[in-house]
Order: structure tokens, then C-alpha cells, then sequence
């Protein structure tokens, strides 16, 4: 990883790490205590470079999982995205995933210490970024480690008079090192289930999900959320160790996945439910008031 120039922050209070790197899109690579890893590796980092293949803690944007076409309307003017260009990727049915940024190297340090990295990307300095996402803006990620808790904040500052959709997120991949998936226990808040198509689009029905802790055995799950509020915890425990992912503020919705093929499971921050930017049902970021979405996970 060394041609990657990773940056490592440290927990002053604790032997926790967290493995940066900025030139592959901000991806976070690790969380590890005591060399003891908490996140998925999946296929590794250069996968991610030259496939898109997530690991890690990813950033999804300006959209998280899937559109349900490869069109989107904005403001009486409709976008369309290419697979394969300008970042555009598509799932096996062939409708775009996971925004365009994966392993972006457009990302700029502006400031690190021993805890905490600071980067930006400029949305409107990038022609490129603009045909899949015509809204000129900053973009800002603040991830510190303290108290055995990695914090990671993202701002979204218009830089024209064009207000922003926030429909972007985060897939952090999640696991309990040394123990079987099988005996791993989820912790889940009260919230609402979007059930989807086989596509995993959501059909537009919704049904009540009451939360609680739940062993995950062998349950492969892909299932998306919004009505999450603010503060809200999730969790996966087993043995003696115990992660929980906060969404502090700016994340009403979530989608958990946990593969048959994988010992890891996605619990994904999301500023919009899934295919939110072609049903016009999300929040935006308006001209003069940069808009910061936090969450947190904790390694205990």
C-alpha cells in the first residue's frame, strides 16, 4: 500500500488505528486495535482502485446504492449517466451504484495531525464530475479518532447559487475479528423497513422494523431504511468485543448488508434512502449554509 501513501491516525487515549488513503478516494482501510482489524478487506485496495470493488469505509456519492434507471431529472433538465464513464458504475442489471467517486484521487489534504485528517474535493473544479452531478460545490471530510471512536464528518458547501441534493453515503464493512459470523448478535433502533424489488429498489411500501438485538446466524440481509433518528446506534457484538456505528446527525436513513458469501456486514449511513436522487425525496443544501452530516463507530 506504500505507493498509496496511507495515512495512519492514532487514538491518544487507546491503541486504536485508522488507516486513511486520501489519492484512492478517502478510503478508510482500517480500523484496527492492537493490529486486531474491525473492517471487511473484501477484495483489498487495489481492487477498489481498478475495480470499484468497496472495502473498508467507502464514501457513495452523490448517491448511495442504486438508481432505478440511468436517468434523473433536476430542476427541468434531465442527467444522464454512462456506465463506465466519468466513474459511473453499475450493478448486474445494469442501473448505476454507488455514486462516482470510488477511489476518486481528486481528494485534497488540507489538514492532519496524529488524530485527525481533514480533505476536500471541489466538485465544480472537475468538468468530469459535473456531467454526472451539475451542481458546483465543496465537498469536505473530517474523520478524527478519539476515545476509541472514529468520527467522520461531511460537508457539503454550495459554491454557486445552485442548491445541492444530499443523497450521498458511507458502506462501512463491518466484522468481529475471531468469531464466527454465526454467533455475532446485532443491535438494531426502531426505524422503517423499505422493502425492494429484485433489483433492491424500493417498491414504495414501508412496514415498521421495532429494532432490538438479534444473533445474525446465517440471515443475509440487504435491506434499506429511513425514519432513523438522530443519535441512533447500531451494533455488532460477539465474544468479549463490541462495534457500534452512531448516526449522529444528517443520516434519516440506512441500509444493512450482510452477504452469504462475506463475514461482514454494511451498516451504512445515508443522507436519502436509496434511489432518493430520481424520486426527488431528499434534502439539499442550499447556497451560503454548508451542510454536515457526522457518524461514528466506536470499537469496544
Amino acid at each position: 500500500m506504500a505507493d498509496y501513501q496511507p495515512v495512519i491516525l492514532r487514538d491518544p487515549s487507546s491503541s486504536l488505528t485508522a488507516t486513511y488513503v486520501p489519492v484512492a478516494g478517502m478510503v478508510c482501510t482500517s480500523l484496527a486495535d492492537d493490529g486486531v482489524e474491525f473492517l471487511g478487506q473484501r477484495r483489498g485496495l487495489e481492487a477498489y482502485i481498478t475495480t470499484g470493488k468497496t472495502m473498508g469505509i467507502p464514501i457513495l456519492y452523490p448517491w448511495a446504492n442504486r438508481l432505478s434507471a440511468s436517468k434523473y431529472a433536476i430542476n427541468g433538465a434531465v442527467v444522464t449517466l454512462t456506465p463506465g464513464v466519468a466513474g459511473v458504475r453499475s450493478d448486474q442489471h445494469g442501473v448505476p451504484i454507488h455514486g462516482v467517486l470510488a477511489a476518486n484521487p481528486g481528494w485534497l489534504v488540507i489538514e492532519q495531525t496524529d488524530n485527525k485528517l481533514v480533505a476536500i474535493l471541489d466538485w465544480g473544479g472537475k468538468p468530469r464530475l459535473l456531467t454526472t452531478f451539475p451542481f458546483a460545490h465543496i465537498l469536505t471530510m473530517t474523520v478524527t479518532l478519539a476515545d476509541r471512536t472514529l468520527t467522520v464528518a461531511t460537508t457539503v458547501m454550495p459554491s454557486t447559487a445552485a442548491s445541492v441534493p444530499l443523497c450521498y453515503g458511507y458502506h462501512p464493512y463491518l466484522k468481529i475479528p475471531d468469531v464466527p459470523r454465526e454467533e455475532w448478535q446485532l443491535q438494531t433502533p426502531t426505524m422503517r423497513h423499505l422493502p425492494v424489488d429484485n433489483w433492491g429498489i424500493p417498491t414504495g411500501e414501508t412496514e415498521e422494523w421495532p429494532g432490538g438485538t438479534e444473533p445474525l446466524k446465517t440471515t443475509e440481509l440487504d435491506h434499506g431504511f429511513d425514519q432513523v433518528r438522530e443519535g441512533s446506534v447500531f451494533a455488532i457484538s460477539g465474544g468479549d468485543r463490541r462495534v457500534e456505528v452512531t448516526f449522529d446527525r444528517g443520516y434519516p436513513a440506512a441500509q444493512l448488508f450482510a452477504p452469504g458469501n462475506d463475514d461482514v456486514i454494511g451498516i451504512e449511513p445515508m443522507a436519502a434512502p436509496t434511489d432518493s436522487l430520481r424520486r426527488g425525496n431528499y434534502p439539499m443544501a442550499v447556497p451560503g449554509q454548508p451542510e454536515t452530516s457526522t457518524f461514528s463507530i466506536k470499537v469496544s
